[in-house]
């Protein structure tokens, strides 16, 4: 498993360094992530399969985004405006697929799975968990928003 790169930021406010043990932690949290099969990448684009995998992503990331909100308190305001943004963006997204009801949303029982799982009594577990969490959505995000601008821009209409 190659080393996690924490900024001073996170080293600061979470007191997790790189040269710490709790940097072994693996990252068996099967986070959403856009890939190449998902047909967002400008070669083989793919916008009705794409906007169903970003939609289908976010949806899923706000289960680890309310998670984030419980254990992230310092930032309480800002990650509920996360979670908000969020679901809003996935509603939208969703409403752009040829066939909406092909987004997976996960159901009640999926989601409090998942909440089980991510609790810990642990604090340097939630700690790493939670950085674990923003980077990834952070990946996400960042290839959504190339995939929503790219669509933007291939439409003759305006998104």
């Amino acid at each position: 498993m190659k080393p996690l790169r924490v900024s001073p930021q996170m080293c600061k406010k979470f007191t997790i360094c790189g040269n710490s043990m709790e940097m072994l932690v693996q990252n068996n949290l099967n986070l959403p992530q856009v890939t190449k099969e998902d047909g967002c990448l400008l070669a083989g684009f793919n916008e009705d399969k794409c906007l169903r995998k970003i939609s289908s992503g976010l949806y899923t990331f706000q289960t680890y985004l309310q998670y984030v909100q419980e254990t992230f308190t310092s930032e309480k305001q800002n990650v509920e405006w996360l979670c908000y943004s969020t679901e809003h963006l996935a509603h939208t997204v969703r409403q752009m697929v040829i066939n909406p009801s092909e987004v997976i949303i996960p159901d009640s029982a999926t989601q409090e799975s998942l909440r089980t799982k991510l609790k810990s009594n642990k604090t340097w577990v939630e700690k790493i968990t939670t950085h674990l969490i923003l980077r990834d959505f952070t990946s996400f995000m960042e290839k959504t928003v190339r995939a929503i601008r790219y669509v933007k821009n291939t439409r003759s209409f305006g998104v």
